[in-house]
């Protein structure tokens, strides 16, 4: 699509930033480069001349302002997202335009719902909260498998990656994650969020071809135990990691991720298996791809294209499954991943 929009990516010069620029240039869209370093700025911009560049600090209302002048939309890449979120929101609130984030922190987007839900719908206007990897992918996916049920008993999202790499976002909003839930970790049972202190269960999960068989951490909680349960009724949402890409993230020397193709992806792989059951019944969604850093760039750009086209279901607050048509936005992605139904 040539649409020559502008779109404010605020965070441009972070890892995944980075790639959320080439996707927007790639769809046709026009980058607006910003960001809190401006050195860094500058140095993104020398590899994509003629953009604009507009530093901006999350303290600072007026720059943000500036940086979003004239955009269509803006895409909030940087973390951690409990400092960057609610200014950014405000924002482009001010400015009437959608806001889009790729946060993995769990309680950032809890507050994104809590504190933006009735403001953005009486403004009519759309705020996308973790539309990534995870969050916005595993819902998109849980909800594909629900289909035409409208509650279902459980849900479970079990991520088998070949191993993690994390960057520097992702550890220090891990730390920032932590802090805030006083180093307990956090499961969604019986309707709610529930803070605990023992271990979290170990298990294996059986991954379909090409992974088969692993060894997971039950109740690894990642972004989808706020995404899902805020438009489908699923009482209970499970999310699992298999144990080595858990261990490489927790290690302190992990390095972080190393390009290994022309477009800057990595070489990890990943199988996202979805699980939702009702009564006796099984769905299954299951997604393969490669990169969980690179292939968010599909999945936000996709997701503010069909924004600004009119291609969305309800105003406000909205997590990608609730948004969007789900099937049809995984099957547009099929550049990026493969995806296919299991019922």
């Amino acid at each position: 699509m040539e649409s020559g929009q502008a779109v404010t990516v605020f965070g441009a010069y972070g890892h995944t930033g980075r790639f959320v620029v080439a996707e927007l240039l790639e769809r046709g869209f026009v980058p607006v480069l910003s960001g809190r370093d401006a050195e860094k700025l500058k140095e993104l911009a020398a590899s994509h001349p003629g953009l604009d560049v507009r530093p901006a600090s999350v303290d600072d209302p007026d720059s943000l302002d500036h940086a979003l002048a004239g955009a269509a939309a803006v895409i909030n890449c940087a973390g951690p997202f409990a400092t960057t979120a609610a200014p950014v929101i405000e924002a482009a609130l001010r400015a009437g335009i959608p806001y889009v984030d790729v946060a993995a922190e769990i309680e950032a987007n809890l507050d994104t719902f809590t504190h933006f839900s009735e403001r953005a719908r009486a403004a009519g206007t759309v705020i996308v909260p973790a539309m990534a990897f995870y969050g916005g992918f595993g819902d998109l996916l849980a909800t594909a498998a629900m289909g035409e049920w409208t509650a279902a008993d459980e849900a479970h999202i079990a991520y088998g990656l070949s191993g993690w790499h994390p960057t520097a976002g992702t550890r220090a909003a891990g730390a920032v994650s932590r802090e805030r839930r006083g180093g307990r970790r956090v499961r969604y049972t019986k309707g709610q969020l529930e803070y605990r202190q023992d271990a979290p269960p170990a298990l294996e999960w059986p991954f379909p071809d090409p992974m088969g068989p692993r060894a997971v951490i039950g109740e690894f909680s990642m972004a989808d135990v706020v995404t899902v349960p805020s438009h489908l009724a699923v009482p209970e949402v499970r999310t699992y990691m298999t144990v080595e890409a858990a261990g490489e993230l927790s290690a302190p020397d992990t390095p972080a991720p190393r390009a290994v193709d022309e477009r800057g992806r990595s070489g990890q792989t990943f199988v996202v298996d979805v699980v939702v059951r009702s009564g006796g019944a099984e769905r299954r969604a299951v997604a393969r791809g490669r990169d969980i850093y690179a292939v968010t760039a599909p999945l936000v750009v996709e997701a503010v294209d069909r924004i600004l086209t009119g291609r969305t279901r309800t105003v406000g607050v909205a997590s990608a499954g609730e948004i969007f048509d789900a099937p049809d936005f995984l099957r547009a992605l099929s550049p990026h991943i493969s995806f296919e139904l299991r019922r």
